[in-house]
């Protein structure tokens, strides 16, 4: 009797544990996210890394990060065929309070939402009283910024490489915020956006960007002891080849106008 009540509760168990257990390679929620550390420093990037269970064709999932007071972080994520996404945060720019910040995904069309969180050791500089700003040579249009591990010392266009030359004094490892007219910068293919390219010291980098009709919005991160940052595009102010040619072109014509008033004020008369 005793060895069939075994059995009975042995076999229980085991119905009631498969049961319970989610299929090899699936999730149980609708969508899970993460994040590859709980801490962060200024300037490290931030790994998230997500899944959902159902896949729905052209729907990304909206990613924001925000602590109590503000949202320091918005993003689209394309969902891959493996039904995965993820998305790379520098820590630092808008992110300046040291403290809990919460990652927030959302996906499909009942919202479903998942969320995660991290701690952030805050900014090493402190923050500007208010946005500051730095005039181009050329433009009358001014470049906002926000700066922290260092400063800025100056910003000059390079009409040859079609890029911008940040100079900055880099005490600790940092960022820097541009917000860049598209009249002063812009990088476009087939009057479609394309990427900037940005150089830290000479290194390639990876940056995070946010657009507007007339803005696009740099977040570079820059390590401790950095100098130049180049931000290269496909259009800058000042366009100096095509003033050089007007002007150019209007002192050829002064030149030929005084010629020919020269040799007829000394054309002797017959």
């Amino acid at each position: 009797m005793k060895a069939h009540l075994t059995v009975f509760t042995l076999s229980a168990i085991l119905i009631a544990s498969v049961g319970m257990a989610p299929v090899f390679g699936q999730i149980q929620n609708s969508i899970v996210v993460t994040t590859d550390k709980s801490s962060y420093s200024e300037g490290e990037t931030i790994l998230v890394t997500g899944q959902v269970r159902d896949l729905y064709s052209g729907t990304p999932v909206s990613l924001i990060v925000k602590n109590d007071m503000a949202i320091v972080a918005l993003a689209q994520l394309t969902v891959g065929t493996d039904k995965k996404f993820s998305a790379e945060i520098t820590a630092g720019g808008t992110m300046r309070t040291a403290g809990t910040y919460t990652v927030e995904v959302t996906y499909g069309t009942q919202n479903r939402i998942a969320t995660t969180s991290f701690e952030f050791g805050g900014s090493t500089m402190i923050p500007p009283k208010g946005d500051k700003t730095v005039a181009i040579e050329g433009s009358s249009d001014l470049i906002e910024y926000t700066i922290t591990g260092g400063k800025l010392l100056s910003i000059m266009p390079d009409v040859t490489a079609k890029s911008l030359i940040v100079s900055i004094d880099a005490i600790n490892d940092g960022s820097l915020t541009l917000t860049i007219p598209r009249s002063v910068l812009d990088a476009t293919m087939n009057d479609e956006d394309d990427d900037f390219f940005v150089l830290v010291d000479g290194e390639e980098v990876d940056f995070d960007e946010t657009k507007s009709a007339t803005h696009r919005v740099l977040t570079i991160a820059f390590p401790a002891g950095a100098e130049e940052i180049e931000i290269i595009g496909t259009f800058v102010i000042p366009e100096f080849g095509t003033i050089a040619a007007m002007i150019l072109a209007v002192a050829i014509i002064s030149i030929i106008a005084v010629s020919a008033k020269s040799r007829l004020s000394i054309m002797p008369r017959y």
